[in-house]
């Protein structure tokens, strides 16, 4: 759908391959918190794989504004008919719906599916024309008569558009390691306390004993062996968890084909034999912060403690001595302050339709936030790292 306001054309509806390739990455490169989850290509893949597209409950609807023929404005848009691949829970909000006789799903989703990573999701030129592409998101959800719209894990530039104009805030918590001055690994051990340091130790001595040992690859380096051998292991967590996987293999063989110096994969063998992997997502672009993303892992075999030397001594070790400032863990897990990933809080903002529900909703919102804050204050007393 098309309509023009003002001096803009605003574009509703739209698939990702209705928007320019070059006109998104050069939008997404402007914003104040860019990651590589938003790239053209990324979103594309999502949808050509059918990972994420109508058929998975993952509708895209993007929003893009243009004026003088340039596009100044977008955001991926989904209509979602649950709330699976999110990482912000509002099921509740979904039950109490339901309880009442009135309709929670369909819904609208300001989000990058399956991608718990802070970051940039309203792309635009300047303030003014974020402002705008809120107002015809929200436009967009009142004349489709949805019930609400959910922005997640919003950079600070998308929060003041959507507080600007009302839109709820909520506040959830990840952990995330910070360089810090931080030269090679025997800094970082001597930067926690004797506990945790001891812990570590231990722990990495067990993957040792137990014969593993580790190579990495990087880029057009990961072969399409290493490609495949790394989907066995991600399906297999899945599977043994009971559900199955929200990415297809063809999402990755896009990522080989399109981004392939955004990923980095480590890769555990044992007697000749490749047992288990962990692939991390990377932004190493000139005048942005160099940061990795801890994102999926997977293994064949059990071995004591491979988890924690995959997912995070590994991608650590490596972080160090490539100069990476941040290392973010993804969602949840307060197990991952004993490696000294701190807690951080991330932020969304959302909208509901119905009056009653969204005075409810923003009553419960303050009060959980209350409480997070309370939550960060307790962890930070549990801090790992050395004092002084």
């Amino acid at each position: 759908m098309q309509e023009n306001v003002s001096d803009y054309v605003i574009r509703t509806g739209l698939q990702p391959c209705d928007v320019s390739p070059s006109e998104w990455d050069a939008l997404l490169a402007d914003q104040d918190q860019p990651t590589p989850f938003m790239r053209y290509a990324y979103l594309q893949a999502l949808h050509d794989s059918g990972s994420a597209c109508a058929d998975t409950g993952w509708e895209p609807a993007f929003v893009g504004l243009w004026r003088d023929n340039a596009l100044v404005a977008a955001c991926p848009l989904y209509l979602k008919d649950h709330s699976y691949g999110e990482y912000v829970f509002d099921w509740a909000w979904a039950d109490a719906y339901q309880r009442h006789g009135l309709r929670y799903y369909p819904k609208a989703l300001i989000a990058v599916p399956f991608t718990p990573v802070p970051g940039s999701r309203l792309l635009a030129r300047d303030a003014e024309s974020r402002r705008r592409l809120c107002q015809a998101v929200l436009a967009w959800c009142e004349q489709s008569e949805l019930s609400s719209l959910h922005l997640l894990f919003a950079s600070e530039a998308d929060l003041q558009a959507t507080q600007s104009l009302g839109w709820m805030q909520r506040h959830t918590v990840q952990f995330h390691w910070q360089r810090q001055g931080l030269r090679d690994f025997d800094d970082y051990l001597a930067s926690l306390t004797q506990e945790k340091r001891k812990k570590i130790r231990q722990e990495r001595r067990r993957v040792q004993e137990a014969g593993v040992s580790f190579r990495h690859a990087r880029g057009t380096d990961i072969s399409a062996q290493d490609w495949a051998f790394f989907y066995q292991c991600y399906e297999r967590t899945y599977l043994e968890h009971g559900n199955r996987p929200y990415l297809q293999p063809g999402f990755f063989a896009d990522m080989a084909r399109h981004l392939p110096d955004h990923w980095l994969l480590f890769t555990a063998q044992r007697d000749g034999r490749d047992i288990g992997c962990s692939l991390i997502g990377l932004q190493d672009e000139p005048g942005q912060p160099r940061v990795a993303y801890g994102r999926y892992w997977g293994a064949l075999e059990r071995v004591d403690c491979l988890h924690f030397e995959a997912c995070y001594y590994q991608p650590l070790e490596w972080c160090l001595t490539h100069g990476i400032d941040r290392f973010e863990g993804g969602a949840q897990g307060e197990h991952k302050m004993a490696r000294a990933l701190m807690p951080v809080s991330t932020h969304s903002a959302h909208w509901l339709a119905h009056p009653g529900f969204a005075q409810a909703v923003e009553d419960f919102l303050q009060r959980e936030g209350t409480g997070v804050a309370r939550y960060l204050d307790h962890l930070q007393e549990r801090s790992p790292l050395r004092r002084g």
